[in-house]
């Protein structure tokens, strides 16, 4: 059985794979940066935004979305995941935001090995 590191990454690869031949490079770089939104605004401000983007944001959303659902049953659906962020305890919401800090330290990687090892 894969570990979670394992499980992350491949995920990770996977979504990288399809944001890369989606949005090029954008993905990349939106993928590069958000850790740091995610630290500086929070987790539900920083979903709020990608999903008020659309395109390329949107799906960047989408695909950490999936990554929640699937590791700790989340909503997968945009408006689903606000209403339950906002009704959850401290201590869970800062489990969902650690766990999407970690999968994003994985997409990070990916993406930038999917997109020819360009940072």
């Amino acid at each position: 059985m894969a570990t979670l590191e394992q499980q992350r990454a491949q995920h990770a690869w996977e979504k990288a794979a399809e944001g890369i031949a989606a949005h090029g490079s954008d993905y990349m770089n939106d993928a590069k940066g958000l850790p740091a939104l995610i630290m500086n605004s929070g987790l539900m401000q920083v979903m709020a935004f990608l999903n008020q983007k659309g395109g390329r944001h949107q799906v960047l959303m989408n695909h950490l979305l999936d990554w929640l659902h699937h590791q700790l049953q989340t909503p997968a659906r945009f408006e689903a995941f606000m209403e339950e962020m906002m009704q959850v305890d401290s201590r869970r919401y800062q489990q969902v935001t650690t766990e999407a800090f970690a999968w994003l330290r994985w997409l990070r990687q990916m993406a930038a090995a999917r997109n020819g090892g360009s940072n």
